[in-house]
């Protein structure tokens, strides 16, 4: 059997909304997505029908069908009787044309095989050999006690479901037909794959999407109102046995939804019963609220009134089959139980280090931390899906680094009070503790200006230093400001140090140029009188040497 519930893992966004929802907890967490176990899954949908993202995707079997056609096979329709709940047509009639405008032969009502399904039930429930009688109409109930209850097998009635049932009989009158099974269910996909009378499933939603690409509308004529079968009530809660003729000797009760049939199957494992037939479907509300059912999530009430006024008290008055009966085996899911240890060392490492620490919360999907770690042992989760203990580890780890930074930090919300101040701000600022000034507004520490500026522009303040006149200190603050949360992170360091050498480095420096400004003066005087000396000279030598010159010439 291939994979039939895929995943898309683009948009598997660590939720766990899948595994929360997973009555047998057949999905693994690995690499940041959740996969699909096929081995433990019983295709009950929950999974597909709560992710929030998308992610879990339906296997298409379309092109199948589409490539049975092209081959020129008698492609004929079993309709399960929840097609009036969500297309809305006025019967089979309508059904029937609209599938043969895509190239089917012809349709059918899958209610014809549950009235065969019905009168078995009714032959076992009069010849009173089993004390207990499940009903094995939901593939995903058949496969809950194969994978998780094979002690209840000796209950499952060894009957076909009405897909099954209505196939073979569509075989019997055309052997050579090719037969499509369209309804709510994923799990008849699966069942479809193993059947020797089903060959393709498609879900109600997979036709629809066919017919839109087609252009195709369904068809809602006006006809003749005809008398309604019982067998068209199986798709609600407590159909079968509304299809049933009740006989003395048994009572009757209807279960749905799964966990609900899980209680049940527990309790009659815990006990003794006798003379008792239960029907069980794993879907609440049964098939009208499969998981491709369009209106799945609305209300019910509408679809349990379609049906209610398409179905009736009258029998399709068939001929039994001669063989109806299915076996159903074991069939393991290979999970080992971890030991005691084992548990316990999981336990410890996500924090849980004594039971009053087992917060029990079910966030990451498992319902006690217990079965979590039992799940990490399985390698069917990771420890770190456990949000209290991931929240508790980056709370120790951020309060580490606040309160051991020797940065102030303090957080303030849009209307400036301080939200949370740490120990080095406290130092800082001389307060005794923080519930001086928790809660109050930050004026009373500081100037507010930059903080309302920074609130009102949207623009951050980096490393602006600034003098705090009231602590006689020099600060260097960036102040950031977190649109999405609202509120402003003020981290401050200590610069006064710093400050005061550079304050006296320029006092230094002054002082050096005034100096050196005296020294440039006395040597610029000194300088013109040496120079004013010189010329005094130059100019009587020159008057001698001239007087020389003359002399000379002269003679």
């Amino acid at each position: 059997m291939s994979e039939i519930i895929l995943l898309k893992e683009s948009n598997c966004k660590d939720c766990y909304k899948c595994i929360r929802h997973c009555p047998v907890k057949a999905i693994s967490f690995a690499e940041n997505r959740a996969e699909i176990i096929p081995d433990e899954c019983i295709l009950c949908g929950q999974c597909y029908v709560v992710c929030p993202q998308n992610a879990k995707q339906i296997r298409s079997d379309v092109d199948k069908v589409k490539a049975a056609i092209r081959a020129g096979k008698r492609v004929v329709a079993s309709v399960a009787p929840s097609f009036i709940a969500d297309f809305q047509m006025g019967g089979i009639e309508d059904m029937e044309e609209t599938l043969k405008r895509l190239g089917f032969a012809a349709a059918e009502e899958t209610a014809l095989g549950a009235e065969l399904v019905s009168r078995e039930y009714e032959r076992m429930v009069r010849e009173g050999k089993q004390s207990v009688i499940i009903s094995s109409c939901c593939p995903s109930v058949n496969s809950l006690i194969q994978k998780y209850y094979p002690e209840m097998l000796r209950y499952l009635a060894h009957v076909l479901s009405p897909m099954q049932a209505h196939c073979k009989r569509i075989r019997e009158k055309d052997p050579g037909a090719y037969t499509v099974f369209i309804g709510p269910c994923i799990a008849k996909k699966g069942e479809a794959d193993e059947s020797k009378y089903t060959d393709v499933a498609l879900t109600f939603n997979e036709l629809q999407q066919w017919m839109t690409d087609e252009g195709i509308e369904p068809v809602r004529k006006e006809r003749e109102a005809k008398e309604g079968v019982r067998a068209r009530f199986y798709p609600t809660t407590g159909g079968i046995l509304k299809s049933m003729q009740e006989e003395t000797g048994y009572r009757y009760m209807a279960v749905d939804g799964t966990e609900n049939c899980m209680a049940m199957l527990e309790e009659l494992q815990n006990g003794e019963f006798d003379k008792v037939f239960i029907e069980m479907s794993a879907c609440e509300g049964s098939c009208i609220n499969g998981p491709s059912i369009r209106e799945h999530r609305q209300s019910r009430l509408k679809g349990n009134l379609r049906v209610d006024a398409y179905a009736g008290e009258a029998d399709f008055g068939l001929e039994p089959l001669k063989d109806i009966s299915q076996q159903f085996a074991f069939r393991s899911t290979h999970s080992v139980q971890p030991g005691r240890e084992a548990i316990q060392a999981v336990l410890n490492q996500m924090g849980k280090t004594t039971p009053d620490k087992e917060l029990n919360c079910g966030c990451c999907g498992y319902p006690t931390c217990r079965d979590k770690a039992i799940a990490v042992c399985q390698g069917k989760a990771v420890v770190e899906m456990c949000l209290p203990f991931l929240k508790e580890k980056a709370e120790s780890f951020s309060d580490k680094i606040i309160g051991n930074t020797p940065n102030a930090i303090m957080v303030l919300n849009e209307d400036l009070i301080v939200e949370q101040i740490n120990k080095a701000a406290l130092n800082m600022f001389k307060l005794r503790s923080a519930d001086d000034i928790l809660h109050g507004p930050v004026v009373r520490m500081l100037d507010p200006t930059d903080y309302l500026n920074v609130v009102t522009t949207g623009r951050n303040i980096y490393n602006k230093c600034h003098y705090v006149a009231e602590y006689k200190i020099f600060v260097e603050e960036t102040i950031l400001y977190d649109k999405q949360y609202r509120i402003l992170i003020s981290i401050m360091r200590d610069v006064t140090d710093r400050e005061e050498m550079r304050k006296n480095d320029l006092e230094l420096r002054r002082q050096t140029a005034e100096i050196t400004d005296k020294v440039i003066d006395k040597q610029m005087r000194v300088v013109q009188e040496i120079a004013s000396l010189l010329g005094e000279t130059t100019a009587e030598t020159k008057i001698a040497l001239t007087k020389l010159k003359d002399a000379i010439t002269h003679e």
